[in-house]
């Protein structure tokens, strides 16, 4: 039941309108990493880093059951950093530095170990590198799921057209799905975007929920109204890992467990935002994580009764 991650592996400084961080760990496949590995074993992360990557990091990673044989190490450079700085309503932020640093030298290599994994989660990720892990797995995964993001529309939208063709599931913010369809309407959007190759589209609006896209299908999951949102950083990623986690564990990818998924994701992503980094994500137990979920459950669930 394994699950391949791929994606950054990195160090972030955050600033919010609550308080600032200076350096603290991040990647999208950090968070995936955090979330899945709450609900499937193991994680074969696909990664690189820098020499200055903390190693009690990787052993925190390695006790969750994380495998790292897909992550290079590189001796002589930096690890991928990021710096943004988040405006009031916390769904807007602006970029203030951004050293790709080892990540110019990303080339992953599949370890043999990883042949064979049902489930394959490509972070946001240059498409041509998503594209090279899909054509390294001798068989195809059950599910393969990639994000993505406007930079890319921006600057290789004839590779991401390529990578699209030969995924499962997109997963998206609103902004970025009009982009990518030219499409304003997300009913219309989603459509185009399933005309491109994914057969599932999940457009993800922040502290508005997620949205589920299937042929003519679409689910919607709200997000839990929360006290304190501390850190939005990593919420997506967070998001798709406890979506990709509950895939994996459950090896059911209907649509109606696609529902399920997305309420796990969204549960996970709610804990994600509570402190900066994946902080909050190393400190929940399965029961704080069973009782959120429920607090979902109970968000959306009612009877009706339509008189006449």
């Amino acid at each position: 039941m394994s699950l391949i991650s791929v994606g950054t592996m990195a160090f972030d400084a955050i600033e919010t309108p609550f308080g600032k961080t200076d350096q603290i760990i991040g990647g999208s496949a950090t968070y995936v990493a955090y979330a899945a590995s709450n609900f499937v074993k193991p994680i074969q992360q696909v990664s690189i880093v820098g020499f200055d990557f903390p190693k009690e990091e990787m052993d925190e990673l390695r006790k969750r059951g994380v495998q790292l044989d897909g992550v290079e190490v590189v001796p002589d450079k930096k690890s991928f950093f990021w710096s943004g700085r988040y405006h009031m309503d916390m769904n807007t932020r602006d970029t203030l530095v951004t050293d790709l640093n080892v990540l110019l030298d990303f080339n992953p290599v599949l370890p043999e170990s990883y042949q064979g994994a049902e489930f394959l989660m490509l972070g946001n990720l240059d498409p041509v590198i998503q594209k090279k892990v899909i054509t390294q797995l001798k068989k195809r995964p059950k599910l393969i799921v990639m994000d993505t993001m406007n930079f890319w529309m921006e600057v290789a939208m004839p590779q991401l057209e390529e990578t699209l063709k030969l995924v499962d599931v997109l997963m998206v913010n609103d902004s970025e799905a009009r982009q990518l369809s030219g499409q304003f309407s997300l009913v219309k959007a989603a459509k185009t975007i399933m005309n491109m190759g994914p057969k599932y589209l999940i457009i993800k609006k922040g502290e508005h929920g997620a949205l589920l896209f299937h042929g003519d299908q679409v689910f919607y999951a709200p997000a839990l109204p929360l006290e304190e949102v501390f850190d939005p950083t990593g919420a997506g990623d967070t998001f798709a890992g406890g979506f990709m986690g509950h895939i994996a564990r459950t090896r059911d990818i209907s649509f109606e467990n696609m529902k399920t998924a997305i309420i796990v994701g969204s549960a996970m992503a709610s804990y994600c935002v509570e402190k900066f980094g994946p902080q909050r994500l190393k400190e929940i137990t399965q029961a704080d994580i069973d009782v959120r979920i429920q607090q979902f459950v109970n968000l959306v669930n009612f009877d009706i009764e339509l008189t006449h």
